[in-house]
C-alpha cells in the first residue's frame, strides 16, 4: 500500500512542472513499461496491481517492485481505467544539439505541437519509419506529458527529443530545411537527398514566419478532395513515407 506521501508525488508527475523539478515521468501499461525497461531509460520503480504477475517483467536490473492496491493505481494513473503496471521513469539529460549528429540523416522539427496525441502519433511514426531524433520548439507540448507517453506506445523510449529555440539553433545546424507547406513542390516530385530537416507548423496557425523564412524548401501534400487541412500526425506520417520511399529507391538504384 503507499503512503499518501508516495502517492502525492506520483500523482504530480501530472504536472509538467512537477515533472521538471522531479526528472520523473510516468509510463503505464505492461508493453510500454517493457520498452522503457529494456532502453538506457532509466527505470526507478514499478508499481503492479494483485491481478499482473511481475515475473512477466523479465527483469535483468534491479528495479524497485511495488504490489499496490488498484484504488492506489486509480489514484496515481492519469487514465480513467488504470493499467495494470505503472512505471516511474528518470528523464534523460540529453547532450547538447549539434551537426555532427543529424549528418546523413532526417530529422523531424516541431514548432508549436500542442496536442498531445499528435505528438505521441508523431513519435511513434519517426520510430515506424527510422528517424530516430525530434527537434521541437519550447513551446511544443511536453513529451513527458502522460497523454503524450500513452499516445506513443513506447516509441518515445527509442526517441531522442530535443527543445530549443528553433530560429536560433536550425540555421545553425547547415542542414537542408523542407518545410510542410500549403504553396510548396509537390512531396512527390520533391528529392530529398540524404539528410535534412522536416519541419511540421503548429495544428492551427502552420509555423511562424520567422520558421517559415528559414525553410530551404517548401514541400505541399496535394490536395485532391475538399477537406481544408490534414492533421499534422497524418501530414508528418506522409512526409516519413516518402523519404522512405526515395531512400529505399536511391539503395535499390545503386
Amino acid at each position: 500500500m503507499l503512503s499518501k506521501s508516495q502517492i502525492s508525488l506520483l500523482r504530480s508527475l501530472q504536472s509538467k512542472k512537477d515533472r521538471t523539478e522531479r526528472g520523473l515521468f510516468l509510463v503505464e501499461g505492461y508493453k510500454s513499461v517493457i520498452e522503457f525497461i529494456d532502453s538506457p531509460y532509466q527505470v526507478d520503480a514499478v508499481y503492479y496491481t494483485a491481478s499482473f504477475d511481475p515475473k512477466m517483467l523479465k527483469l535483468s536490473r534491479n528495479i524497485n517492485l511495488c504490489e499496490i492496491s488498484v484504488t492506489d493505481a486509480e489514484k496515481i494513473s492519469s487514465l480513467k481505467t488504470p493499467q495494470e503496471v505503472i512505471a516511474v521513469v528518470r528523464i534523460p539529460s540529453w547532450p547538447v544539439l549539434n551537426n555532427a549528429k543529424l549528418q546523413k540523416k532526417f530529422t523531424i522539427v516541431l514548432d508549436g505541437i500542442q496536442d498531445p496525441g499528435n505528438m505521441g502519433t508523431i513519435i511513434r511514426t519517426a520510430d515506424w519509419f527510422g528517424i530516430g531524433q525530434i527537434i521541437c520548439s519550447a513551446d511544443t507540448v511536453d513529451v513527458y506529458n502522460p497523454k503524450v507517453v500513452q499516445a506513443s506506445m513506447g516509441s518515445l523510449s527509442r526517441i531522442s527529443v530535443y527543445y530549443a529555440e528553433l530560429a536560433a539553433v536550425l540555421p545553425k545546424l547547415g542542414l537542408p530545411i523542407f518545410g510542410a507547406m500549403l504553396n510548396g513542390e509537390r512531396i512527390y516530385e520533391t528529392n530529398f537527398g540524404h539528410e535534412g530537416l522536416i519541419v511540421m507548423g503548429n495544428e492551427g496557425n502552420g509555423m511562424r514566419p520567422e520558421i517559415t523564412a528559414l525553410i530551404t524548401k517548401a514541400v505541399t501534400i496535394p490536395r485532391t478532395g475538399r477537406a481544408e487541412s490534414l492533421n499534422v500526425g497524418i501530414a508528418t506520417a506522409l512526409f516519413c513515407s516518402e523519404i522512405s520511399r526515395n531512400s529505399n529507391n536511391k539503395v535499390g538504384g545503386q
